[in-house]
């Protein structure tokens, strides 16, 4: 049923391009196989990239690539994929943000993402005020992430510490030049880097900007000098930045 939905929420279509990321031992993969789609599976664990070309030889819509989706973009077989493609995955904890960031960042962007990450991570992703955090703003710069259902740690084996959600996160078009973007992350990093403490103050010690300065911009941008970076939306934090971005290198 879990498969199912992760197909579902994908919306494959026959020659379809999809992106498979550690599929294990190919329990996603069989499913991904019967939908026509053309698949680039890529796979860390060599034995497993063994284990998969085995009892997928005679399979020619998929593609097995050895390798750690994190080197994947800069390697050529990067170059198979075309704009518009879908990416799919259960991915673990420790490389979601990472690979959010390189898969929406990446000059060949996905039409579509549907990750199952960890329950948590996932309620933090689509976070909006007064709940933000840097996951979320980060995200939400580049696309509209979305919730579809909570899988119970009991629908693994073995049973992992922690329950697990499937999301899509659609990718949006910003029209935000790469000179605001870098400034856009530069601001958001600093203003939660303690986020019990006031945004100006974040900014002013992260940043090295006058608190003179900044109450001077947080009155341009109609913002309440008591703000904290949790109560931002991505609107207001696009608008702070582009006040800050001549007096920030």
């Amino acid at each position: 049923k879990i498969v199912q939905k992760i197909i579902q929420a994908a919306k494959i279509k026959p020659k379809d391009q999809i992106l498979e990321i550690g599929p294990g031992k190919g329990v996603l993969t069989k499913f991904l196989l019967k939908t026509q789609a053309e698949i680039t599976a890529v796979e860390k664990d060599p034995e497993l990239v063994e284990f998969l070309k085995n009892i997928f030889k005679n399979k020619s819509n998929l593609n097995i690539v050895r390798g750690d989706i994190r080197d994947f973009f800069q390697n050529t077989e990067y170059k198979i994929l075309k704009p518009g493609y879908k990416a799919i995955g259960n991915i673990p904890y420790y490389l979601t943000s990472r690979l959010l960031r390189l898969l929406l960042e990446s000059s060949i962007k996905p039409s579509l993402i549907v990750l199952m990450i960890q329950k948590e991570v996932a309620e933090r992703l689509i976070a909006r005020p007064p709940k933000m955090n840097l996951l979320s703003a980060s995200v939400q710069f580049y696309a509209k992430p979305k919730i579809i259902c909570y899988v119970p740690k009991t629908a693994f084996y073995p049973k992992p510490k922690v329950d697990s959600a499937v999301v899509t996160i659609t990718p949006i078009n910003t029209n935000i030049d790469k000179a605001q973007t870098k400034i856009f992350f530069a601001v958001i990093k600093a203003g939660f880097k303690q986020p019990r403490k006031l945004l100006i103050n974040n900014l002013s010690k992260n940043l090295n900007l006058e608190k003179e300065y900044l109450q001077e911009i947080f009155s341009q941008a109609n913002m309440p000098l008591k703000t904290r970076a949790q109560n931002l939306s991505i609107k207001e934090w696009v608008s702070l930045s582009s006040l800050l971005m001549k007096n920030i290198v």
